[in-house]
């Protein structure tokens, strides 16, 4: 099937807020909104800027699941998904729930119970009474969120790192177009926890301030937590997954291939897969996680793909890095570009705008500008360790 796949819904939770409103609010700001947070809870000792949930937030209770998949990170999924629940039961009635799948991004899954388990052996010599390792398994997301939602047709779990919340959207167009389903729910979530910060802190890749993308000042990425889950099908909705790309370096483990060769080509491949010009992208939302090698390659990879006057930012300073999230929930920021935007505002690129000389010339979004139309594309890079790229293309179907 070559039929055009649309995201007929969407739904989002991260350090922009719980609801579309908050989210909104805070990407179109035209002053600083400051939405990281200053703590120590997941790096005892040392204070880090975190993209955390808003302190007032309060995710729904999944006592209806059981034991061993009540974690938070199924909690964030679960907080995301319940505004699309009414969407999913009506696909479900109408194409039967076979027909219906469920594809997420993670890589956390359980990891902050097992970390308290792990803590309580330690003290005590025997673990939680009830503890299930079965609560840190990645495929436990899928397992739990389609069993909530009534789907039964294919439900996996994709842990590429940071690209598994892109790579979870194309997945669901490959199933869509194959014609396997009629409908898929597709995403990504990720909760903080110390071992992250932990493991990221001893690649010393870490900032302790806010990240600071494109900046010649710029010290690594904050670590931040959220969910991001969309509603996609052949039937007409608000925008429309146009192209998708996927490449893969094998470079290093967790250093990108600094020639930025890969990512270049998931950019063209999700523009030829749209049938679009490069001049025809209106704003780019970058990887952008403020490390000095991956700055390097994706303005590169930018640059040479589509010159130096597109408009780009990083949103990872409102969010921090969501990890297997950050891509879907870097579309979700395409999506409210895309839509309800006459002016077409973008999102600022929050830095101190002290551009660093060495990297290829791109141009970072200022606050409050605005194309002074509806935007009608969006490009969505995601990277992750080993050279895993995914890019998203996404268009306005109004």
């Amino acid at each position: 099937m070559t039929a055009p796949v649309f995201i007929q819904q969407g739904h989002a939770v991260s350090a922009l807020g719980m609801d579309a409103e908050h989210m909104r609010r805070h990407l179109f700001a035209e002053h600083d909104p400051d939405t990281l947070r200053a703590t120590d809870a997941y790096s005892p000792g040392r204070v880090l800027a975190l993209g955390c949930l808003p302190q007032d937030a309060a995710l729904p209770s999944i006592d209806f699941a059981p034991a061993w998949q009540r974690s938070r990170n199924n909690a964030m999924a679960w907080a995301a998904l319940w505004p699309l629940r009414a969407h999913v039961q009506a696909a479900v009635e109408r194409f039967g729930p076979q027909r219906v799948a469920l594809i997420v991004g993670t890589s956390t899954a359980g990891l902050d119970e097992g970390e308290a388990a792990a803590r309580q052996l330690r003290a005590s010599g025997s673990f939680p009474l009830g503890f299930d390792y079965g609560v840190q398994e990645l495929g436990d997301v899928a397992a739990f969120a389609s069993a909530a939602l009534g789907i039964r047709g294919p439900a996996h779990t994709i842990s590429t790192a940071c690209s598994s919340g892109a790579k979870a959207l194309a997945s669901a167009a490959r199933l869509l177009r194959s014609g396997m389903v009629d409908a898929v729910v597709a995403g990504g979530v990720d909760a903080l926890s110390r071992f992250t910060v932990a493991g990221f802190s001893a690649l010393e890749a870490v900032s302790a301030e806010r990240c600071n993308p494109l900046s010649e000042h710029r010290k690594g990425i904050n670590l931040g937590e959220g969910a991001a889950f969309f509603l996609l099908g052949r039937e007409a909705g608000p925008v429309r997954l146009a192209g998708w790309g996927e490449t893969q370096d094998a470079h290093h483990m967790s250093a990108p291939d600094p020639t930025g060769r890969g990512a270049r080509i998931a950019m063209q491949q999700a523009l030829d897969r749209a049938g679009m010009r490069a001049d025809q992208v209106d704003y780019v939302n970058l990887h952008g996680t403020a490390t000095a090698h991956n700055d390097a390659m994706e303005c590169l990879a930018v640059h040479a793909l589509l010159g130096g006057q597109t408009p780009v930012s990083s949103t990872k300073p409102l969010t921090g890095h969501t990890l297997a999230a950050a891509g879907a929930l870097e579309a979700a920021v395409a999506w409210h570009v895309l839509q309800d935007n006459p002016e077409g505002r973008l999102p600022a690129h929050w830095w101190d705008g002290v551009m660093d000389p060495a990297l290829a010339a791109v141009h970072p979004v200022a606050p409050g500008q605005a194309l002074g139309r509806p935007v009608r594309t969006v490009l969505s890079n995601s990277f992750a360790f080993g050279g895993s790229n995914c890019t998203l293309l996404l268009e306005s179907a109004a």
